[in-house]
């Protein structure tokens, strides 16, 4: 079926934008340019539509000696705890467009603009209240080297070797360090002083350092230098809502261009998120 076309505001059809089109735009660039969406938990039922969702966290079997299940005639029961996870938090983006800059842009030009600059708002915003969340369950460490590469270290292997009942420690490939600029510039000046350092020091990103993967982000939380967790340890479900027509405000020549969304933000594992605090 055909989409629906969004009524032009000038006289030349050819102007017509598909909105629909335009929202699954900010769909695929919200999804690729947000780096908490590659790092959120996925592992949840419900609808997210629906205003919540749950996560669900199993716990670990145990070992016990031959015979025991029959004496009590009975296994041990699955637990698997629930989180539920609110979307609580809901925004906009609404934005007054002159009818004279629609005029000159046309709809699908106006509309192709704002909403990358919605993109731009929205990643900004989904990042900042991730790591906040993830800021403020992990717990601190306090690093006994010098240099900024072995604190990393340092707080890796915390993390690589948690056990609990639900883990039993954690692969390096299941673990991510988001850092901030200042320390990510430190621990690439490191590296370049090394004779023969297993990353690629010319390339931006080194993706994957010492077996697990570490990021630069501007949206740490003030007074954090790292986050080290477990990938899927903060869960994040986000619902966005289709760019409708542009809309014409009352006793006005202008028009409304908006965006809606809404996201819930939980840490489900913040035994699996640590910490190293800003030594400014």
């Amino acid at each position: 079926m055909a989409r629906t076309k969004a009524l032009s505001l000038l006289q030349a059809a050819a102007t017509k934008a598909d909105l629909a089109e335009i929202y699954g735009i900010v769909i695929d660039n919200v999804q690729k340019d947000t780096l908490s969406a590659g790092l959120k938990s996925q592992a949840y039922t419900g609808n997210p539509a629906a205003g919540s969702v749950e996560f669900k966290r199993f716990v670990n079997s145990s070992a016990k000696t031959y015979g025991t299940a029959r004496i009590a005639a009975k296994g041990d029961a699955v637990t698997a705890p629930p989180t539920t996870v609110n979307l609580d938090q809901h925004k906009e983006i609404v934005e007054e467009v002159a009818k004279f800059d629609l005029d000159t842009f046309g709809v699908g030009n106006i509309m192709a603009r704002r909403a990358a600059n919605h993109i731009d708002t929205m990643v900004s915003d989904l990042d900042v209240a991730f790591f906040d969340t993830a800021g403020t369950a992990a717990t601190a460490i306090t690093p006994t080297a010098t240099t900024e590469a072995e604190q990393l270290e340092e707080a890796v292997v915390t993390l690589e070797t948690v056990k609990n009942d639900y883990v039993r420690g954690i692969p390096r490939n299941m673990i991510v360090a988001v850092v901030s600029p200042a320390f990510y510039s430190k621990i690439r000046t490191q590296l370049d002083s090394l004779p023969q350092a297993n990353v690629d020091t010319a390339a931006e990103e080194f993706a994957m350092y010492h077996g697990f993967k570490v990021y630069n982000s501007i949206n740490l939380p003030t007074g954090v230098d790292a986050l080290v967790m477990a990938t899927g340890a903060v869960a994040q479900p986000v619902v966005t809502y289709q760019y409708s027509e542009p809309e014409k405000i009352p006793l006005s020549n202008d028009f409304a261009v908006a965006m809606f969304y809404d996201y819930g933000v939980k840490a489900l594992t913040p035994d699996l998120i640590f910490k190293i605090a800003s030594g400014d």
